[in-house]
């Protein structure tokens, strides 16, 4: 399967695009290629590997996911942050282990095809793949809310600017203009900057009483939360990519996972309570938590300067999104992953005809259906649970020790947040399904050293 782009962010599914853990030992120096952003091997640092981590976690759903999760628990929903990013520990530390042991050494797919057979690894291959129309459409719309809140526009406007970005997305990859790792730092830096100054600006004006009552759902409210927060927490396993690119895996890319587990924690717990404690009631009905937060210091000035940011975080999201899907598609058809209609549809216009179609067709549904945010990103967060909770079952086969007891609990962890999908699990459950009865023969590689090679020459059956 191939490989997702390293600063992914929804996302963050990287498949196959190394060969799969076996093939070497643990060594304490890597021998990775050139990151695609322009950082060559063998050169981060603690500093610089946070960095990267903290722009694969972070995205743009958290500019939205505040008022998602408000609604479903009140200002309980900052209990679910926080349990979030406690039981995300263990699968932060897992992901950092498998990078450290195998330096370079691929992503959940790589891992999933060595530990499960290469069944398994397309199942995980489908589950990412066929979320991306619903995560893409998310981040889109995203953007889209704060753009036309600031332009006063209403839904015609926010659904006119999603179009617009979607269509620059894939004109964009068409076009074979991918953001580079830097840029993608760039953005993170931006959104980063964005949440900082929001909980700053918003701080002063928190009041006790808008935590009363604390749990107006109830507490299985606090579940629900965490079904659609998860959007927020992926990206771990970024670290099993990164991992070739710093001078001493071993011991540099443990101590990265740590600092990106404070920062992210850090940002995500300041912004979760502010947005309780300044919003209170509007933190679940507002459609722009960010925007209101930032108006508390800088005024009228908030709604163009958030507006502008969270279109640019979108797009940034949005492309690199596509470019991964396109990527992975072309590689499933390779590897008999998909039916004959769909490979062909995959393999054609740089790989996004099939992504595009499929794009289109969730749009028509999500407007027919009239559904919303919190139904595009607990799809998606369903799916994406499932790909984490792969990577770190097969991580519970290469790990020993406490490494292997620590993939233990992250897989529990995942199982968990699959648990509080609740119904949306019927999406993975469906898509596995269809991924398991879809195989057919592989077709020839275009090239003789691709994924789809080691993936089918690794693998079990």
């Amino acid at each position: 399967m191939s490989d997702i782009s390293r600063s992914a962010r929804p996302m963050t599914y990287h498949p196959c695009s190394a060969p799969a853990p076996g093939d070497g030992g643990s060594t304490d120096r890597a021998s990775g290629p050139p990151d695609q952003g322009g950082v060559r091997g063998h050169t981060l640092g603690v500093a610089q590997g946070a960095a990267l981590l903290v722009g694969a976690v972070l995205g743009p759903g958290v500019l939205v996911l505040p008022r998602l999760a408000t609604a479903s628990a009140g200002p309980a929903s900052v209990v679910a942050w926080a349990g979030l990013l406690v039981l995300s520990v263990p699968v932060a530390l897992t992901f950092a282990a498998l990078g450290a042991r195998f330096p370079g050494g691929g992503g959940v797919a790589a891992f999933t095809a060595r530990a499960f057979g290469r069944r398994a690894s397309a199942v995980a291959g489908w589950w990412f793949y066929f979320s991306v129309p619903a995560g893409v459409l998310a981040g889109a719309l995203v953007g889209a809310e704060y753009v036309s809140t600031a332009l006063e526009s209403g839904p015609g406007g926010t659904w006119a600017v999603a179009v617009i970005l979607l269509a620059a997305s894939f004109g964009a990859n068409h076009a074979g203009l991918r953001l580079s790792g830097r840029l993608q730092l760039v953005l993170t830096g931006l959104l980063a900057a964005l949440l900082v100054v929001a909980v700053l600006a918003a701080a002063p004006h928190l009041r006790a009483a808008n935590f009363t009552p604390f749990t107006p759902h109830g507490w299985s409210g606090v579940g629900h939360a965490a079904g659609v927060l998860f959007f927020a927490f992926v990206g771990w396993e970024a670290a099993s990519h990164l991992s070739g690119e710093f001078g001493r895996p071993a011991r540099d890319l443990p101590r990265a996972t740590v600092l990106t587990l404070a920062v992210a924690g850090t940002l995500y717990l300041g912004l979760a309570v502010t947005t309780a404690g300044v919003l209170g009631g509007r933190a679940a009905l507002s459609p722009v938590p960010l925007t209101e937060l930032l108006e508390r210091g800088l005024g009228p000035a908030a709604h163009p300067i958030a507006g502008v940011a969270a279109i640019f975080l979108s797009f940034g999201a949005v492309n690199t999104y596509i470019a991964g899907a396109a990527r992975l598609g072309v590689t499933l058809a390779e590897a008999g992953a998909l039916p004959r209609p769909l490979a062909s549809w995959a393999r054609t216009g740089r790989g996004l005809v099939l992504p595009a179609a499929l794009t289109a067709l969730t749009i028509v549904v999500t407007v027919v259906y009239s559904l919303g945010l919190d139904t595009l990103m607990r799809t998606t967060s369903a799916c994406l649970a499932a790909v984490t909770a792969a990577g770190c079952a097969a991580a519970t086969r290469f790990l020993t020790g406490r490494r292997r007891w620590t993939a233990v609990a992250a897989t529990a962890f995942t199982l968990v947040v699959l648990a509080s999908c609740g119904a949306y699990l019927v999406v993975p459950a469906i898509i596995g399904l269809l991924a398991t009865v879809s195989r057919r023969t592989p077709s020839p590689p275009r090239h003789p050293h691709s994924a789809t090679t080691r993936l089918t020459s690794q693998a079990r059956p």
